[in-house]
């Protein structure tokens, strides 16, 4: 038998290979050709347990060789093979398929088989400068078949003498690609596509250690896992075996805290194992954690589209075969399939992990620390998840323990809400740093919640919009009565001028911090609390701390850090100094207030005057006689300055004061550090 001929290929069938079948990377040939090898081995299966194939199955194995002297890579299975008319019907007409006519006869009972066989055969010739397949049907009385083809349309079909079932695809490889005819290259792609296949895929010989190197042995190299864990049922599995597979796939990682089996039949078929891993560094995202199969071949590990993105920290394997194997990430992002899919597996994590913390409460907030950089970043990117997450989404205290967001809700409702009937949240974002704090709202009975995480910043944002009349606050963000403000508060008994005396007395002594700038404030706060406190605004702390991660924020990320530097009226310390101040100060800084106050009526009778006047010579009078009391104005307020700031300067009190302040936020630093250390022994 001899033949020549020109492959159909036509306008109409060739568009679906240029489609899907097409790669710019060549390496993906030998998981497709694997990949026909494989579904004709499961295909003589299926024949053989419907009696349609009544021979003998015997070694079903697929074999990978490479031949690097003769220049060829042979991928051999033992199969269903193909009669001449499989070919001119399969490999001669490209677009033509022989799986959908498979699968529709089978389509009951062979649901595991994808069957692509004649269409990824064309990948082949990206590496191969001819094409070789020899092949012999399982039919009886038929004849082997040789098929030959350099790339061209033109093919030469002829007769064959092969002896064993099965089909052996021949690649003479191109000068381009010699890098194929490297066992060592072969064996890192099949490790890559192949691992986990159904059917025992060879390639080479296992190596042992002799006589100084690694030589091969009489024994095959077995390079896949037939039946991986996923493919197994839950009930089959110990949770050694869910570990073992995990460190099969990510060998010298740390055990895993916690793991998915998914495994649904309908509207979509998808199996697979997720895996939460111990994340470091509190947020490292690395992508390619999650491998994605088809039937146990490789397809891609970059799954984006396929799983939310907040699931990219998770690890694992997913295997459908409703996500072909030739995909594009468009294609992954814009599949209807793949949304269901990813829609599906966002409510099944969701689920598992209620179902984890309700069955064991104490083991999930033993891992909370681990997993919560997850929850939270799932919560953040995707309100499905978001609204499930809040049943068992976690809010930790200063104290250490664990609360659901309504639990804690509850318990801190009667203590920590405000005139205003909102509920405040406290919270620290290092409790070292503001134990001060901390004890001050421990001291009024208030509870203040641990958010040390990256994500945090935004988070509390989040847990704003989803709990109905509440407030978060960091617990150094104002002085503590400010932040639960309650009806009874207590008011600052300060006159204007001794207002302005202790504004300057506190202004001038403090030490220039870079990057910041502070605002003296007054407080009328327990006696017993400090006498200094520096607070942050909580509002742009916030911005400063989104800006830092997000970009398109620098606005606030250039601003200087803006501080308060409340003093408390109540404290024994400061109402001594007050005294002292207005003592000394009152008599030399009064004439000058008042004058001020003067000038001040003066300038606001002469603006009314000049709304007024129609006359223009009139009013340009007027407006230099403004000039003048302004001018009046700042000199008379630089002579206070200067009183206050004399002033203060042989108070050593006034500095010692805000340097304790500085230094219990750990803004005291240098040179500033040293004075303060020397005025402390002096003090002494």
């Amino acid at each position: 038998m001899a033949k020549t001929g020109t492959i159909g290929v036509t306008t109409e069938n060739i568009f679906p290979v240029i489609k899907k079948f097409l790669y710019s990377d060549h390496e993906i040939f030998l998981r497709e050709l694997v990949s026909n090898a494989i579904d004709a081995t499961q295909k003589l299966k299926t024949l053989s347990s419907f009696g349609e194939f009544k021979g003998t199955l015997g070694n079903m194995d697929v074999r990978v060789t490479v031949d690097k002297e003769a220049g060829t890579l042979t991928v051999s299975d033992h199969g269903i093979g193909m009669t001449a008319d499989d070919i001119e019907k399969y490999i001669n007409q490209i677009a033509f398929s022989g799986a959908e006519e498979f699968l529709e006869k089978y389509k009951d009972n062979a649901n595991a088989i994808i069957g692509h066989f004649g269409l990824g055969f064309y990948s082949a010739f990206m590496v191969a400068k001819k094409v070789e397949i020899n092949t012999l049907s399982y039919k009886d009385g038929v004849e082997a078949v040789r098929w030959e083809c350099d790339g061209s349309p033109e093919f030469t079909i002829s007769s064959s003498d092969k002896k064993e079932r099965g089909t052996d695809i021949v690649l003479y490889i191109d000068d381009d690609n010699k890098e194929f005819l490297e066992q060592s290259r072969i064996d890192t792609l099949l490790k890559k596509y192949c691992r986990f296949l159904p059917v025992p895929v060879i390639s080479g010989k296992e190596q042992e250690w002799k006589d100084g190197k690694m030589v091969d042995t009489d024994r095959d190299n077995i390079v896949n896992i037939t039946e991986p864990a996923w493919t197994k049922k839950p009930s089959e599995l110990t949770e050694n075996d869910y570990r073992d597979f995990y460190h099969q796939l990510y060998p010298g990682q740390d055990d895993p805290l916690f793991w998915i089996h998914l495994n649904v039949d309908f509207p979509f078929k998808l199996t697979g194992i997720l895996y939460f891993p111990k994340i470091k560094n509190n947020f490292e995202v690395t992508k390619n954690r999650i491998q994605l199969y088809c039937n146990q071949v490789f397809v891609t590990d970059s799954v984006e589209g396929v799983v939310p993105e907040f699931m990219m920290l998770l690890q694992g394997v997913l295997d459908s075969p409703d996500i072909p194997l030739n995909v594009s990430r468009s294609y992954l992002q814009s599949d209807s399939a793949v949304k269901k899919i990813s829609s599906y597996i966002t409510k099944k994590v969701a689920s598992r992990l209620d179902d984890i913390f309700k069955a064991d409460r104490k083991e999930f907030e033993q891992k909370w620390d681990d997993i919560k950089v997850f929850i939270e970043y799932g919560m953040l990117t995707d309100e499905k998840f978001c609204d499930a997450a809040m049943k068992f989404d976690l809010l930790k205290d200063t104290e250490g323990k664990y609360f659901t967001i309504e639990e804690y809700k509850e318990l801190i409702a009667p203590a920590q809400t405000d005139k205003d009937g909102n509920i405040v949240f406290l919270y620290t974002t290092d409790p070292t740093a503001q134990y001060t704090y901390i004890r001050s709202a421990a001291d009024r009975g208030y509870s203040v919640l641990v958010m040390d995480g990256q994500l945090d910043s935004h988070f509390v944002g989040l847990l704003e919009h989803k709990i109905e009349k509440s407030r978060f606050v960091r617990v150094d963000s104002d002085v503590i009565d400010n932040l639960i403000p309650k009806s009874d508060r207590k008011t600052v008994d300060l006159s204007a001028a001794q207002r302005d005396i202790l504004t300057t007395l506190f202004n001038s002594q403090l030490p220039k911090v870079e990057g910041a700038q502070f605002f003296v404030n007054f407080e009328a706060m327990s006696a017993t609390d400090s006498p200094i406190v520096i607070t942050q605004n909580e509002y742009m702390r916030r911005m400063k701390e989104m800006a830092a991660m997000q970009p398109g924020m620098n606005f606030y990320g250039e601003m200087p850090d803006s501080y308060s530097l409340i003093v408390n009226t109540e404290n024994p310390i400061v109402k001594k100094v007050a005294e002292a101040a207005d003592k000394a100060l009152a008599d030399s800084i009064k004439p000058l207030m008042d004058a001020v106050n003067a000038n001040n009526e003066k300038i606001t009778a002469l603006r009314d005057a000049k709304k007024e006047a129609d006359n223009a010579a009139a009013s340009s009078h007027d407006d230099k006689q403004v000039e003048a009391l302004q001018a009046e104005n700042n000199a008379k307020r630089e002579e206070q300055t200067k009183l206050v700031s004399d002033y203060a300067a042989t108070q050593p009190v006034v500095g010692q004061l805000i340097d304790l302040a500085l230094l219990g936020n750990g803004m005291l630093r240098g040179a500033d550090l040293s004075r303060f250390i020397t005025r402390s022994l002096s003090l002494l």
